[in-house]
């Protein structure tokens, strides 16, 4: 099977769904893509210590026979302007270092009940103040096909 991590989500989502590959699978593929390159990428500033827990949901509602929604088990990045309950959510800044919402976003709690696996919380321009993401408290975040340019907004 090719690289999960470098196709796109609808045909990952086509894989799901046919069963020829599993949300534990695919979400594991992010984590150890984020683990071999982030060091240098620098694009997480927060991982999901309960992705692979999520996945795990998904599968077994999926074998279950529960009708999923078309993207369900399909892992996703959230930028880290949009609060979560899970997570800490800091804008990019210092200032809000720790801080752990007692909601999640909308659109994070949509992408939550349509089956989506939140991999953890990317960088950015602090309190989504720029474009390039290389003005976050935490550092900048570098294109991962050239670590000499950003990565844009």
């Amino acid at each position: 099977m090719s690289d999960l991590t470098r196709i796109s989500g609808a045909e990952l989502a086509g894989l799901l769904g046919a069963g020829e590959v599993s949300s534990v699978e695919a979400t594991q593929a992010h984590l150890d893509r984020i683990a071999a390159v982030d060091g240098d990428v620098h694009a997480f500033l927060h991982v999901n210590a309960g992705a692979l827990e999520a996945a795990a949901a998904i599968d077994a509602r999926r074998a279950a026979g529960e009708e999923l929604g078309p993207l369900a088990g399909v892992p996703l990045a959230i930028k880290d302007v949009l609060v979560t309950t899970d997570q800490p959510t800091t804008s990019g800044s210092r200032i809000l270092e720790g801080y752990r919402s007692p909601y999640d976003a909308t659109v994070v709690a949509r992408s939550r009940a349509a089956g989506l696996v939140p991999l953890g919380k990317t960088n950015m321009d602090e309190f989504a103040m720029g474009s390039s993401t290389e003005h976050s408290a935490y550092g900048p975040t570098h294109n991962p096909w050239d670590l000499e340019r950003i990565p844009g907004g």
